[in-house]
Formats: structure tokens, C-alpha cells, sequence
């Protein structure tokens, strides 16, 4: 009996360990699967984390990076220091174009023309200009304030310096000053107004293209470049340009008195622009020389203090790209004439 029961489990084991050698095949296969998986979810994951900690480490490296440029860059710091009670002489660039919201805008230079009148220490102030002019209208509110602040501080002189130019509404600002400085080879002058555009009349006809506009005025769209030009609207345009001019004149006259050499040089208020050394002969000007020399010199204070107000360099960016971009693109094309002193 033993050797039968023998015989039937040696057959019964043969035959489970045949299906064990069967089934361990399938189930490696199963296992090994399972690891691949495993390690692709656990690989995904880790890869998420790495991305979202470099993400985090990037935005706060923007974000210190943002700040650290405000605080540099804040008016606070750098705004010259100077210790109370120390003598100075103030300088106020009047820097590009004379324009509502750019750098020498009228609100800007106003201001920093207050402070540094206002300031106790303040033994003389320098006008540094290097400008092509623009708005009649900021020349003038700048050019009024100088002639106020000089009768309320009559022992303050202001002293415009002109770099390498000081055309039209720069000069405007610039007659409004005790006396005025140049170089010998700076441009100076160029006391007229001018407003320019395009005409399209003949390209629209070419191309077939009908300009309609609708006013509720007669001489609504006479600035128009895409219509023909009307010899009265032309001749009333010219009135505004030459009454805007005239006003000109007479500021330069009031502020320069009889140091221009008028009689002598009739082309003075024509238009035209000068060197340094030739506008010392005119009257345009009183002496060669920068703001340095003025300071060391003429105003006896060497200290200088920077009290223009500038814009941020955030401020700057956004105005490339706002509605001053805009508003100069109009201009070239023709859609806006607004006078400028040129």
C-alpha cells in the first residue's frame, strides 16, 4: 500500500510542479509590469515636483529681482543727498521734448523749480538744456513760473546753460533767465512755430478710395490730410501760427531786453538756428560756457544738487508703450496738428 500511495503522490507532485513551472512564467511577466508602472507613475511625480519647485524658485527670483530694481531705482535714492545747512548751487535739466507727460514737461520742471527756490541753501540755479522745443503752451507755463519765482526770490539768479541744443521752445524757457550760457559750437535759436502734416488727396483718387466726413461745422475737418486744402482755411491757419509766433517774440524780447542785437540781425526771429559763438554776437546768448564753469564762477557755489524730477525707469517703459506711442504715431501721420515752437 505504501508503494501505491507512493506512486500516487509522486504522480500528483509531478503533475503540481508542472503547472507551477507553468504559471511562474505568466506571473514575472505580471510583476515585472507592475514594477515598469510603478516606476513610470513614481518618475512623473518626482518630475512634477522638480517642475513646480523650479517654478517656485523662478518667481521668486522675478519677484526679488522686481523689488530690489523699485528700490534701486526709487526717486528717494536717487535723489542727491546733501547735508542741512550746506550751501548749493541747484541744477534742472530740461532734457528732450518740451510735451505734457515727458520728461521736460511743464508740471516737472515747475516743480523742481519751486523746490529748489523754496530751498534756504540754494545760492543760484542752472537751467542745463538740451532741447529741440515742442509745446508752445508747456514753454510758456515754464517760462511765467521762472519770471514769478525770480520776482518773489529776487536774491536767487537763474542761469540757463545750453548743451548741445536750445532751439525754439527750449529758447522760449531759456530768455526767461537771468542770463544764458553756451558752448561755442551749441545750436541755438531757431525762434519760429511750425505744424506739419501730410496730403493723401491724390492717393485716395489713385486707389478710388471716397473720403467721407460728416462735421457739424463748416471748417470742422479743415486739418484733414485725406481733403484738398481751401485757401481760406489755409490763410486762417497761418494767422494762429503767426499770432503764436508773435507771442514768442514778444517773450524773448521781454526776457532778453536790449541784449539782442535785433536791428543788426533782422533774421533773428526767422526761424534760423546758430552755433554758440555766432548767437554771442546776436545777443542770444551772454557767454560761452558750461554748468560747471557757471556754478564755479558766475554763482560762486561749486556744489552742485540735481533737482529735476525724472521719471522711474518702470515709468519710462510703460510710457514707450501707452498712449504716448499712440499719440506720436497720429502726429506723424497727420491726424492730430497741434502747433509746435520750432
Amino acid at each position: 500500500m505504501s508503494d501505491q500511495w507512493k506512486e500516487e503522490n509522486s504522480d500528483n507532485w509531478k503533475e503540481q510542479s508542472s503547472a507551477q513551472k507553468q504559471q511562474a512564467p505568466q506571473d514575472s511577466t505580471d510583476t515585472k509590469t507592475w514594477k515598469l508602472l510603478e516606476k513610470a507613475v513614481l518618475a512623473s511625480v518626482q518630475e512634477q515636483k522638480r517642475s513646480r519647485r523650479w517654478g517656485i524658485f523662478f518667481k521668486s527670483l522675478t519677484f526679488l529681482y522686481l523689488f530690489g530694481a523699485i528700490f534701486l531705482f526709487s526717486p528717494s535714492l536717487t535723489m542727491d543727498k546733501k547735508s542741512p545747512g550746506t550751501s548749493h548751487t541747484a541744477l534742472i535739466e530740461v532734457r528732450g521734448m518740451i510735451a505734457d507727460g515727458e520728461e521736460a514737461s511743464a508740471d516737472k520742471i515747475v516743480s523742481a523749480l519751486r523746490h529748489a527756490f523754496q530751498d534756504s541753501d540754494t545760492k543760484g540755479i542752472i537751467l542745463r538744456i538740451n532741447s529741440p522745443g515742442g509745446s508752445p503752451v508747456q514753454s510758456g507755463y515754464i517760462y511765467d513760473e521762472i519770471q514769478r519765482l525770480r520776482q518773489l526770490y529776487p536774491h536767487i539768479k537763474v542761469y540757463a546753460v545750453i548743451s548741445d541744443l536750445g532751439a525754439s521752445g527750449a529758447y522760449y524757457i531759456a530768455s526767461a533767465a537771468d542770463e544764458i550760457y553756451a558752448d561755442k559750437a551749441s545750436l541755438v535759436g531757431s525762434i519760429g512755430v511750425t505744424a506739419a502734416s501730410f496730403g493723401f488727396v491724390g492717393t485716395l483718387e489713385m486707389l478710388g478710395i471716397e473720403r467721407r466726413v460728416y462735421t457739424s461745422g463748416e471748417h470742422k475737418a479743415f486739418l484733414d490730410p485725406f481733403q484738398p486744402q481751401k485757401a481760406e482755411e489755409t490763410e486762417f491757419w497761418k494767422t494762429v501760427l503767426n499770432t503764436t509766433h508773435e507771442q514768442f517774440i514778444n517773450s524773448v524780447k521781454q526776457g532778453r531786453g536790449e541784449r539782442l542785437k535785433f536791428d543788426a540781425h533782422p533774421e533773428l526771429f526767422s526761424g534760423l538756428i546758430w552755433t554758440g559763438e555766432q548767437a554771442l554776437k546776436m545777443g542770444l546768448v551772454d557767454a560761452l560756457g558750461n554748468s560747471s564753469l557757471v556754478a564755479r564762477e558766475v554763482i560762486g557755489v561749486d556744489n552742485i544738487q540735481d533737482f529735476s524730477i525724472q521719471d522711474s525707469p518702470f515709468d519710462r517703459f510703460a510710457k514707450r508703450f501707452g498712449a504716448s506711442v499712440a499719440e506720436r504715431l497720429a502726429i506723424w501721420l497727420g491726424l492730430q496738428q497741434a502747433p509746435a515752437i520750432r
